[in-house]
């Protein structure tokens, strides 16, 4: 197995390095790393990863601003990776961190590596062992902050 990493130097927190180190604590994969400039970047990034360096899952690691044109650019660039993900017919793991999720730098910092590293785990699981989400379809799953749970009747 091969996964794709491609990450951001927009990006206050190393997250590229974290999902490494995350994916090979939880399997023996190879990992392509692909560093891009921002969020809208990292479309044609998994794009490449997946078609020309062969990856059979990819991770879009990026921490957009705060800011009105910032939600819009992640808006726009989520959007790119849905439609790279139907050219390609692969799974991308898009792991957005807005910067106005946290109260301060410590936060935010925290908030990145936990979601980053859950999303790892998710990106193993969904390429190596998809019972395993089956298992947990409807429990209300959220990476980075506590899990909602499933709804109560």
């Amino acid at each position: 197995m091969r996964v794709g990493v491609a990450d951001t130097t927009f990006a206050r927190v190393n997250m590229g390095a974290i999902a490494i180190d995350e994916l090979k604590r939880h399997a023996s994969v190879a990992v392509e790393r692909y560093t891009v400039p921002g969020v809208k970047d990292l479309p044609v990034a998994c794009k490449k990863l997946i078609e020309e360096r062969r990856c059979d899952i990819v991770m879009a690691l990026g921490m957009p601003g705060g800011k009105d044109k910032d939600r819009m650019c992640a808006h726009e660039a989520s959007q790119g990776l849905i439609h790279a993900q139907l050219l390609t017919n692969h799974h991308i793991i898009e792991v957005f961190v807005h910067e106005d999720e946290a109260e301060n730098d410590a936060e935010l910092a925290w908030l990145a590596e936990q979601r980053t590293r859950e999303h790892a785990v998710s990106a193993i699981r969904l390429i190596l062992a998809p019972k395993e989400l089956e298992r947990d379809a409807g429990t209300g799953q959220r990476q980075g902050f506590a899990d909602a749970g499933p709804a109560r009747r």
